[in-house]
């Protein structure tokens, strides 16, 4: 085994050697991949290898959409045959709801270039004769869909790196490391040590045992999914060799395709079972667990109803293996927060419908410094240290059962909550507040009345819930209307050299002592990283404020750029140490001056400045400024002192009428007002001159 090496890969799963693969066609061949037994062991060899392009979510869509065309042209690239079946397939679609989602994912699909198409019962018969249409009101067509050999495929990627100078030692389990003083890594192996200057961390459910290993908790959990492979079918063998297209029936929570001349079948039950609770076992590696038909009967039943030549003969084999799964069942992706030159690519629920995508997005992580897109929703730092082992399990058995779920906006499901809330939470509940989690913490998002329209349910439609926000725009626009935001992510940054380190970092200018400004934090190319709202409180204090989800994206990121060459500078995250009030609307002056004695007149207090007022018996930091686009300040209060604050204000509004309003109102009014969004609409894909904010750049 090589002693030194640029970069070390770690899992020869096929995610682990689409990394290898992609780090040497970057021409970073100087790398070598790590396997503590055999390439594919883990998930990879007993996936059922289903390659869809389709997904609700956008980088999703991306990611797969950048695998299948890789594995279209990976054996002619590579020179190594590969089983991969471009089947094409069909969604079933049993409702009208159902049918928004799909026209929602053509239109989401097109703008990437993919060709989906919606289809009637009729087309779906001629698509898949075998299929009963009793109940089903339409369908979707990928026509890029397909099935692929995962050991083929892994081997091909594999094969690919070595021809490039890459290379791959199997029966080489890490056992330790150790980051070195020059930043770079100790990888210890019984075979003896290797340095790198790069690690990544590919090592699937095992991924949370490496991650262990530099002192990191990372969010995964190991899940069974199970599925069968039937006799042979004589429908099927009278084909020849044409094969069926691959068919889903999300409405029944399963997928159907075909294996030879049987059919494969693999549901997504509404019980999924975790395992290794207390430890993974050290020598599991191509091993299953036993077979447990009892749990997926029903979904069998309706799959034999729904293609009748299913049920005609037996099971020839049933696969019941291990996946690894983060809370909400995306990958965890990028650099590890807080250390240097390691990065995680691992965690992946759908390994090889995502690996070729991965290994590119990974692989430019540590060549480039970023991806060619941003992959905010796979980023590993997106979760928070509140994600415990407890919260994990819950929320990734939630997504199991949810998989073939319809991806509703703003939807809000209620596993693992509340894991954060305001001291004032139990307070708003009573009054209406219905909740939303945003970072782990509880966030009202609109305020329901008796009279309201009932409902739980999500839709791609006008909501239940809309009357509500309507009501809640108008207090905002008309009178006066408050919010509790919980978990706004709020740094302090103090020192002589401040000032000079922030204005290295920005785009923008910083702002004078007392003043405001809202700030970008680029990339060396210039896409957008962060968005702050920066305040200078004195000549050597600063105050730093964020969205809530980018709380450990954020600190790493300044951390990471955290430089003495401006002289002293230290930071520190004041996010749970404060909560923050928000005040808006043309009666939010009249509202302020009834709770505290400070000047709150357009001379004294203009917009974008910062005081600090006296308010019960603390000071609020007030800044005026806000998201909506009306007069209004941000009041950020010590937490013990919030429900108090509250208190006051909620008493003070009576004889103004105060309303209330949650973050769906916010929202609106912050697209009315031509506000951006973090990471909805500002990403590291564009540079403020793209998103039409060249009037925040020096």
């Amino acid at each position: 085994m090589k002693s030194q090496a640029r970069v070390v890969v770690i899992g020869g799963g096929a995610v682990g050697c689409s990394a290898l693969y992609h780090l040497a066609q970057l021409g970073w061949t100087d790398a070598v991949l790590l396997e503590r037994d055999e390439l594919t062991a883990g998930s990879t060899w007993h996936a059922a290898g289903n390659c869809p392009n389709f997904s609700t979510s956008w980088n999703i869509l991306k990611l797969q959409r950048h695998s299948t065309a890789l594995y279209e042209r990976l054996a002619a690239e590579v020179g190594y045959d590969i089983n991969y079946h471009l089947t094409g397939s069909v969604r079933l679609a049993h409702s009208a709801e159902r049918m928004d989602e799909f026209r929602h994912v053509v239109s989401q699909a097109r703008a990437q270039g993919i060709d989906f198409e919606m289809l009637t019962p009729a087309d779906i018969r001629a698509r898949h004769p075998f299929i009963e249409l009793d109940g089903i009101r339409g369908g979707l067509w990928d026509p890029k869909d397909g099935d692929i050999d995962p050991a083929q495929l892994t081997q091909a990627l594999a094969k690919g790196a070595r021809d490039l100078g890459a290379a791959v030692q199997r029966h080489t389990r890490v056992t330790g490391l150790r980051q070195l003083p020059s930043g770079g890594w100790r990888i210890e192996t019984p075979a003896g040590a290797i340095e790198a200057e790069y690690v990544i961390n590919a090592a699937g459910y095992r991924g949370g045992e490496i991650a262990a290993m530099i002192g990191e908790y990372l969010p995964i959990v190991t899940l069974s999914h199970q599925y069968l492979i039937t006799e042979d079918i004589p429908e099927l063998i009278a084909r020849g060799g044409a094969r069926l297209p691959l068919m889903r029936d999300p409405d029944v929570s399963y997928y159907l395709r075909q294996e030879r001349h049987g059919l494969l079948l693999g549901p997504y039950e509404s019980r999924g079972r975790a395992h290794w609770l207390s430890g993974l076992p050290a020598e599991f590696a191509h091993q299953l667990f036993e077979d447990d038909l009892g749990r997926i009967e029903t979904y069998i039943e309706a799959a034999c109803a729904r293609v009748p030549i299913l049920g005609s003969v037996g099971v020839k084999r049933v696969i019941n293996g291990p996946i690894p799964y983060a809370p909400d069942g995306n990958p965890l992706m990028g650099p590890a927060a807080g250390v240097r030159n390691f990065y995680h690519c691992c965690a992946f629920t759908f390994g090889i419908a995502q690996a070729g995508g991965a290994g590119r997005i990974i692989a430019e992580w540590v060549v480039n410094g970023q991806p060619d897109w941003d992959v905010w929703p796979l980023d590993s730092r997106r979760y928070l240290p509140f994600a415990n082992h407890a919260y994990v399990l819950a929320k990734a058995l939630e997504t199991y059962q949810n998989e073939y779920g319809s991806g509703y906006p703003q939807e809000e499901r209620p596993a693992g909550r509340p894991a954060k809330s305001s001291p004032i939470y139990e307070r708003l509940r009573a009054e209406g507040a219905v909740y939303g989690a945003r970072g782990g913490w509880e966030r009202a998002v609109y305020y329901a009345r008796p009279d309201d329209p009932a409902g739980t349910e999500c839709s791609f439609r006008r909501p239940h819930w809309h009357r509500a926000v309507a009501r809640e725009c108008a207090a905002v626009a008309n009178g006066v209307a408050l919010m509790d935001l919980p978990g706004f992510t709020k740094f302090s940054v103090e020192g002589p050299g401040a000032a000079a380190w922030i204005d290295s970092l920005i785009a923008g200018p910083v702002p004078r002592p007392g003043r405001t400004a809202l700030n970008y934090f680029c990339s060396p190319r210039g896409g957008i990283v962060t968005e702050m709202t920066v305040s200078h409180l004195s000549e050597e204090r600063f105050w730093l404020i964020s969205a809530a989800a980018g709380e450990r994206h954020d600190e790493d990121w300044l951390r990471s750029h955290l430089t003495q060459r401006f002289g002293a500078v230290s930071i520190a995250n004041r996010t749970a140490r404060y909560g923050t009030l928000i005040v808006v609307g043309p009666r939010s002056r009249e509202l302020l001056a009834k709770v505290t004695d400070a000047d709150l007149s357009n001379a004294a207090f203009p917009w974008l400045s910062v005081r600090r007022i006296p308010i019960s018996y603390t000071e609020a930091l007030a800044i005026r400024v806000n998201y909506v686009g009306e007069l209004g300040w941000e009041l950020h209060v010590p937490s013990e002192h919030l429900a108090a604050v509250h208190e006051l204000l909620a008493g003070a509004g009576r004889t103004v009428g105060l309303g209330r309003f949650g973050l769906y109102a916010m929202d609106s009014l912050r697209l009315e007002k031509c506000y951006r969004s973090w990471k909805a609409d500002l990403t590291t894909e564009y540079t403020p001159f793209m998103a039409s904010l060249d009037r925040f750049v020096r």
